[in-house]
């Protein structure tokens, strides 16, 4: 088999994250810093601790993914990116209450020297947050254009090779896609144009990143990189984009039950879902616009596992209700809550009822760690537009029209591990051997 031809990741690799004060981020940056300096394990990373078997089972080869697959080295990422609020990421890790105090004393002096750079705001797509370390005035398009500018100054100052660009800010409000987004040269006319409502600041980020070469991360639900408009621009800057909402608890649990439903051909009637949390996020989605972006994602898991349409006897009237609730007392510790009905043998109904006391970023930092590896590795392959091989990290994973995504978390699996055996030339598994 042809290994593909990958660019040594020689060089530092700047990791530039919106929303860089915010808890997935501090949580995601110090538990790097940690990592790197030997004072933690990175429970949760493929890239750090999976393995990958390559060839046939009775050769037995396990190695890690990150002594076969070029991956950047941790000591080589510089953190950087924007923020609202005027805080370096010691102090955004302190307030945000993940980790301990003494495990960010630990990489005090390095959170500290890590400072955000002002951010764009709109508080018409995010209003429950009132940004005051923002930039200010400019049409989209001059506020994009200083993004640009960020992105080449961070890039220089730090003596960066590449860049990597993250979304881990809030969810923004619910909007449709609409004609500003149809064709790159509707939406720069956009821009040009100042039609705010249809740009969101999420798509100034992204179009900074991607006509600067880099690739783009949503971790967020909002309509973002997700629209034809930028498709093109990813194409035309070869660039890689992938997305969206970081898939953590309650959805995450929801990509391993609905197929095991599936693959036994048991019925559902109904799957309520709650959640409680306290953190900035819960705060922001205690708005009906932003909740009901993030309620879209989650609602799209169960539908494209079970095909109704395929078999509308057993999933054709399934009751499926999704609720968050903002409970501050529980700062980053989020209850998911499940109550599923499902049916089996001749009708007969049983219940499933989880439980999940989970901590948000605890949860996304890994992933934000992998996907900004990978995100860095897809470039390097010469990988550009959607990057569907990491739909394991999304709640709603982005795809082409023209194909359905995939959500069951273990073909996710198979999908990501098979496109790192392409990469270096192993032969991909079928599980026939």
């Amino acid at each position: 088999m042809t290994q593909i031809e990958v660019k040594h990741a020689k060089g530092r690799l700047g990791v530039l994250v919106v929303g860089l004060g915010g808890a997935v981020s501090s949580t995601f940056i110090a538990g790097t810093l940690s990592v790197r300096k030997g004072l933690g394990q990175p429970i949760g990373s493929l890239t750090q601790l999976a393995t990958i078997r390559l060839g046939k089972r009775n050769e037995n080869r396990f190695p890690l993914i990150k002594d076969v697959v070029p991956l950047a080295e941790l000591n080589d990422l510089v953190f950087g990116g924007w923020d609202i609020f005027d805080e370096n990421v010691y102090e955004a890790a302190c307030h945000a209450e993940v980790l301990k105090k003494e495990d960010l004393d630990a990489v005090k002096d390095e959170l500290a020297a890590i400072r955000p750079m002002k951010a764009l705001f709109d508080r018409n797509f995010v209003k429950r947050l009132d940004g005051r370390f923002v930039k200010e005035g400019g049409s989209r398009w001059e506020q994009t254009e200083l993004l640009r500018e960020d992105i080449r100054r961070f890039k220089k100052e730090n003596e960066c090779e590449r860049i990597v660009v993250m979304w881990a800010a809030s969810t923004e409000v619910f909007i449709e896609q609409s004609a500003a987004h149809e064709s790159l040269a509707a939406f720069e006319a956009a821009m040009k144009n100042n039609q705010v409502d249809a740009l969101s600041p999420s798509m100034c980020y992204a179009y900074a990143a991607l006509a600067e070469g880099a690739p783009f991360i949503m971790g967020a639900p909002n309509l973002c990189v997700d629209i034809p408009a930028m498709w093109e621009l990813a194409e035309i800057k070869r660039a890689p984009i992938c997305g969206k909402d970081y898939k953590t608890g309650q959805t995450l649990l929801k990509t391993v039950l609905a197929p095991m439903l599936k693959t036994r051909m048991l019925g559902l009637e109904g799957w309520f879902s709650t959640n409680i949390l306290g953190n900035r996020d819960g705060e922001v989605l205690d708005d009906p616009g932003s909740f009901k972006t993030k309620e879209v994602s989650k609602l799209s898991v169960i539908d494209t596992i079970l095909q109704p349409d395929v078999y509308p006897q057993l999933y054709g009237n399934i009751y499926h209700k999704v609720r968050i609730n903002y409970y501050p007392p529980r700062k980053d510790n989020k209850e998911g809550w499940d109550n599923i009905d499902i049916v089996g043998w001749l009708g007969y109904p049983m219940q499933l009822k989880v439980d999940f006391l989970c901590r948000d970023s605890i949860l996304a930092a890994p992933l934000c760690l992998d996907l900004v590896l990978f995100a860095d590795l897809s470039a390097r392959c010469g990988f550009y537009g959607i990057q569907s091989w990491l739909s394991f990290y999304f709640k709603s994973p982005m795809h082409s029209p023209d194909k359905v995504p995939e959500h069951d978390l273990f073909i996710q699996h198979t999908i990501l591990k098979n496109t790192l055996r392409t990469i270096i030339g192993e032969q991909t598994i079928d599980y026939l051997d």
